[in-house]
């Protein structure tokens, strides 16, 4: 099976600062992979250098055979690569149903089927429980339920990949519970690079764990290898959760 996304030398200096240092990255279709490591290990800007946020200062990316290292984060959406901020960034004076009406649209042929949109926005509401907030301001919902609508919005592109940066920020213990079955469904049908310090959420959902470190990849494996290695608890775990 070929490598839905591998990365080769990717590399993004600011200044001086190497926040992502040469980094070798395979994900296959259908996986669930979870990124951790300490604050400022290089996370985020990794994820944003797949999502086409920021651009490399040097090596590659390619996404199902094809080199997108030049690409706009926009063309990266059409081709079916997801992202939901690690920081909330929906629009607060549109309302639930408006924000997910938006990528919705971009996803249909004929953009003015009030049907197609409404089925696709409600659909996109009722997997992630807010289609009874649907007609709420974005700026009126719990931060919890701000992460969520994000995460929506980003089904509602019907990814091939979708990309969860710190989507359990915020939410309640039974929020958390039922985060975790979403992911699972949508992991039924794409692929999933999600960033969490909720390390039993990693480890109930990763199929492999990816370790960041200063920048670079500490370690790769699964959940349980990635329990007991030793290098990982000392730079991150701290002791084995």
């Amino acid at each position: 099976m070929m490598p839905l996304l591998t990365t080769k030398g990717l590399s993004r200096n600011f200044g001086g600062l190497r926040a992502v240092d040469n980094v070798d990255f395979t994900l296959m279709p259908g996986e669930v992979r979870a990124v951790i490591g300490p604050n400022g290990a290089g996370k985020t800007t990794f994820v944003s250098l797949v999502s086409g946020r920021i651009q490399p200062s040097s090596g590659t990316i390619v996404f199902d055979g094809a080199d997108i290292t030049g690409l706009p984060a926009y063309a990266r959406v059409r081709l079916g690569i997801a992202y939901t901020f690690q920081l909330t960034s929906v629009f607060a004076n549109l309302t639930a149903y408006d924000n997910v009406a938006l990528p919705v649209q971009l996803t249909l042929s004929d953009r003015r089927s009030k049907g197609a949109v409404d089925a696709g926005v409600m659909a996109a509401l009722e997997r992630t429980g807010l289609a009874d907030r649907a007609r709420m301001p974005a700026g009126q919902l719990s931060y919890g339920h701000q992460r969520l609508l994000e995460v929506a919005m980003g089904l509602a592109l019907t990814p091939r990949l979708l990309i969860l940066d710190e989507p359990t920020q915020g939410l309640s213990d039974s929020e958390i519970d039922n985060f975790i079955g979403l992911v699972r469904e949508i992991a039924k049908n794409a692929t999933v690079l999600l960033i969490e310090h909720n390390m039993p959420v990693v480890m109930q959902l990763a199929d492999r764990i990816t370790v960041f470190n200063a920048g670079k990849i500490l370690a790769e494996g699964t959940p349980e290898a990635i329990r007991k290695n030793a290098a990982v608890q000392e730079a991150y775990l701290g002791t084995a959760p």
